[in-house]
């Protein structure tokens, strides 16, 4: 495992953005976003992104992803009443995996206050079992595709 610390990405490095409006519940007793609200936003912004084209149907879809593996890296402090804008790319477009790259920018600012990725195995919802893509998953998630 790499111990370099990772540069914070940029805005401008993200094709789709999600709104997300923090909460008071999500302030630990340090007064910042908990660590583990991150992750919700990462589950967020992914979630919105297909929902919003159509991709996903997490009630009835035979389809489903499985997060397999997961990292955040956190730069600056976000609290309540912040604003949250999540970043969505993907870096690596497989036969029945994705790897979603994420970065949270608190209010306007352009360099992540954290950032990392989820990378999901798409399964059938019957057998847990992996599957290609469907073609609806595959188009959606190619205009995200980092160049």
């Amino acid at each position: 495992m790499s111990s370099e610390r990772p540069a914070p990405f940029n805005a401008s490095d993200f094709p789709h953005f999600a709104a997300i409006t923090t909460r008071w519940m999500d302030n630990d007793v340090y007064g910042h976003v908990n660590n583990v609200v991150y992750y919700s936003f990462f589950d967020t912004v992914v979630a919105e992104y297909l929902l919003a084209q159509g991709a996903l149907d997490f009630i009835k879809g035979d389809t489903i992803g499985l997060v397999v593996e997961t990292k955040c890296s956190y730069f600056a402090p976000i609290a309540f009443p912040d604003r949250v804008r999540a970043g969505l790319r993907v870096a690596n477009l497989g036969t029945s995996s994705v790897r979603y790259e994420i970065g949270i920018f608190r209010n306007d600012e352009t360099t992540a206050a954290a950032q990392g990725y989820f990378v999901h195995v798409y399964v059938d919802r019957a057998s847990n079992r992996p599957v290609p893509l469907p073609e609806k998953f595959r188009t959606a998630l190619k205009k995200l595709v980092r160049a």
